[in-house]
């Protein structure tokens, strides 16, 4: 099991979560801010498989080509493994 985190910004948010919905992905959406001029950001929680990783990442890069910002990154990806999970 892994914790995909991503953090974009708030323009990059709907087309990104709208192509991990459709995915069949479980997201949590958090408000954030960051960077050095404090711009809106949002922090995507997304618990999955291992083998759902990559089909994960390759959603998110597709649905932020959509916007086409050049020359900039467009989120940052962190990838942690779960050692255990409950829901309650």
């Amino acid at each position: 099991m892994k914790m995909v985190i991503v953090v974009l910004a708030d323009e990059d948010t709907e087309p990104v979560l709208r192509g991990l919905l459709e995915a069949e992905y479980r997201v949590t959406r958090l408000a954030s801010s960051g960077g050095f001029f404090r711009r809106g950001n949002t922090t995507l929680l997304i618990g999955t498989e291992d083998e759902r990783v990559e089909l994960g990442l390759e959603t998110i890069r597709k649905a932020l080509d959509v916007t086409k910002v050049v020359d900039q990154s467009r989120a940052t990806v962190f990838i942690l493994n779960v050692a255990d999970f409950k829901q309650l």
